[in-house]
């Protein structure tokens, strides 16, 4: 039983800032990469910020210098820090961890979290 709680969306100004966050409970093993992806309406979803369970982080072009990921690995929890928010940003937010156990690798979802951002 793996689940992902996501929480810390809504509504905003553009050049706010909000802090997402997801917490993996249940049969998590090693969580070697946490990351989260966004979708918005008639788009596929797309990689936002991904990071590995040594710190490494990747970001899309679009939210580089504006989004910082960061984790809590004690916690399992993966937090997405937006600012400068633009409303090009608004969409559902998903996090999303990689689990490897002896060479098998699931992958979980969080329930999506909904970002909008006012011009």
């Amino acid at each position: 039983q793996v689940q992902l709680v996501e929480s810390g969306g809504g509504l905003v100004q553009a050049g706010g800032s909000l802090r997402l966050s997801c917490a993996a409970s249940g049969s998590i093993f090693s969580s070697n990469l946490m990351g989260w992806y966004r979708q918005a309406p008639g788009k596929q979803r797309e990689l936002v910020a991904i990071i590995t369970s040594g710190g490494s982080t990747n970001y899309a072009d679009a939210v580089k210098g504006r989004f910082t990921i960061s984790r809590d690995n004690a916690k399992n929890t993966v937090y997405l820090q937006m600012s400068s928010l633009k409303p090009e940003d608004t969409a559902v937010y998903y996090c999303n961890v990689r689990d490897v156990r002896g060479g098998v690798a699931e992958n979980y979802w969080g329930q999506g979290t909904q970002v909008t951002v006012s011009s």
